[in-house]
This record gives C-alpha cells, structure tokens and sequence, in this order.
C-alpha cells in the first residue's frame, strides 16, 4: 500500500484538495485548541487547517510522497506540524498527550482495524474528543452511479454505525450519523456518498 499511495500523491495537484473536510472543520471549531493527532492524514489539508487555528499538529502517513506535500501546504499557510512517515504499528506517542484525534476517510483492514484504533486510542486524554467520517458499507453503491467519487472498492473496508458503536466503547457517543452527503475535495472525491459521522469524548 505504501507503494499505491507514493504513487497516488506523487502528482503535482493535491488529489483531495487543500481545503479540511468539512465535517473535521465543523467539529474542531467548537474544541478548545491543544494538541491534535490526524493518522493516515495524506496531503496534510486537515492537519494544516488545524494548526491555522492554533493546534498543535502531530500526523502520520505511510507515504513519503505525502509528507512532503503535507509540508509544501504548511509552508504555503504560513504553520507547522509535526508529521512522521509511519504506519499504525510503527508510531508512538506518550499516553494521553492528545486533546483531539481525527480520522477522516481512514479505511482499515478487518484483521487490524480494531488493535489499531485501540492503540491511537491510548494517546488521547480523558475528555479528549474523537471526530471520525469514513464510507458507509453502502457507498458500493454511490461508486456505481459518482465514479469519481472515491472511497475503497472492497466492503471490508468500509463500516456501519453498529461497527462505530463497537470500536468506541469507552466513549460518550455526543454525534453518529449515517447520512448521504456531496463531497468536492480535490479531483478524487467528487460526487454524492454515503458516509459515517461520529463525535465524542473519551470517559474512561
């Protein structure tokens, strides 16, 4: 995979755009500004945003090709972040040293999807927030009618919010939605699709 990626964001145009997802934008406004950690955080367009805002910015990718244009944008914005080239198993930060963490469009495997959660979960402090949107099991179906739309092709890696309910036992569920929305974020997210939404604060 690291390889699809270097390749996917070797192009000189950032494929989902340099502007945050609109549902990261909308929650982290209403946060108060501390630290911030964005796995699997791409081009940096989310990462960027936050620290425009005043976050302290900590990301990870797998992709190298990603971090470099992570650092151009924060360069182009005037900030800093803090981003690794690394994957799920190879990052680690003190426990509870974040404030926030956001996984936008984070797709992964069954066989590591729940061991992987748990572990980023660790670095998050109590009260800390979670804002997380990612393809619904039944944007199969969106992908079918908006083929720019994106999103992975295999169902696996997709999720529910009965899958949402189950990942995050140990938080206070203040938002979860399953809802169709129009997405225009660069030249690889375009079209209507079914995603799941979910905000909350870390209890225990």
């Amino acid at each position: 995979m690291k390889e699809f990626w270097d390749k996917r964001y070797s192009e000189k145009e950032y494929i989902y755009g340099k502007e945050p997802n609109v549902y990261f934008s909308e929650k982290l406004v209403t946060l108060p500004k501390g630290k911030i950690l964005l796995p699997a955080d791409g081009e940096g367009r989310n990462g960027v945003y936050a620290a425009s805002l005043g976050w302290e910015v900590f990301c990870f990718d797998q992709s190298q090709q990603a971090q470099k244009k992570a650092h151009l944008l924060a360069k182009e914005k005037n900030v800093s972040i803090k981003y690794e080239v690394a994957d799920f198993s190879e990052v680690n930060y003190p426990k509870e040293s974040m404030d926030c963490i956001a996984f936008i469009f984070v797709h992964l495997p069954l066989d590591v999807r729940i061991n992987y959660h748990q572990k980023v979960f660790e670095y998050l402090k109590l009260g800390g927030s979670i804002i997380l949107e990612a393809f619904h099991k039944e944007h199969l179906n969106y992908q079918k009618i908006y083929p720019q739309v994106g999103g992975p092709s295999n169902a696996e890696l997709l999720y529910t919010k009965e899958e949402f309910i189950k990942f995050f036992p140990n938080f206070k569920i203040l938002e979860l939605l399953e809802t169709e929305v129009s997405l225009k974020e660069g030249t690889s997210h375009i079209g209507k699709a079914k995603v799941v939404r979910l905000f909350g604060k870390k209890e225990m």
